[in-house]
């Protein structure tokens, strides 16, 4: 991928409810397959009890696996977020992160999946970690792909 498509996506670093949340992409591939992030606790993302806002550590991780997709696939397929879910495991407390990755093989065998079914959900999971590298959470997100349509009225 192109270093300006790269830039781009590290300027979210700057998008308000990020940049508002400490929430920061620290990592981000090449190819664009896989990104880290990470979130340091602080009085503005912190909840009544004093540890992570669930809503920062959701908002963290909710657009890296379409975002993989998006770019992986191309303009031939429409990718939309389904159905996103967090379980949160234990407080999180101090410097927390992820990492979402897609392999190529997962991204072939999906692409072999939607020629064949022209449409499918996918689904992806990731752990959000504190400096110890305990869970603090689980992400699970479902993914629906299909493949453009010829007709404008397929594309919506």
């Amino acid at each position: 991928m192109s270093w300006k498509k790269r830039f781009k996506i590290w300027l979210y670093n700057f998008y308000p409810p990020y940049l508002g949340a400490g929430i920061r992409i620290k990592k981000i591939a090449k190819d664009l397959t896989s990104f880290e992030v990470e979130m340091k606790l602080s009085f503005y993302n912190q909840n009544y009890v004093g540890v992570h806002f669930g809503g920062s550590l959701y908002s963290m991780c909710d657009p890296f696996f379409m975002l993989i997709l998006l770019e992986t696939l191309g303009s031939d397929y429409i990718v939309w977020d389904k159905i996103g879910s967090m379980t949160f495991i234990k407080p999180g407390k101090g410097k927390v992160k992820a990492r979402f990755l897609i392999p190529d093989e997962e991204i072939q065998r999906i692409k072999s999946e939607i020629e064949v079914k022209r449409k499918g959900e996918f689904h992806f999971t990731t752990n959000i970690l504190d400096e110890s590298n305990s869970v603090v959470a689980t992400l699970d997100k479902t993914i629906y792909i299909r493949k453009r349509g010829k007709l404008p009225i397929q594309n919506v």
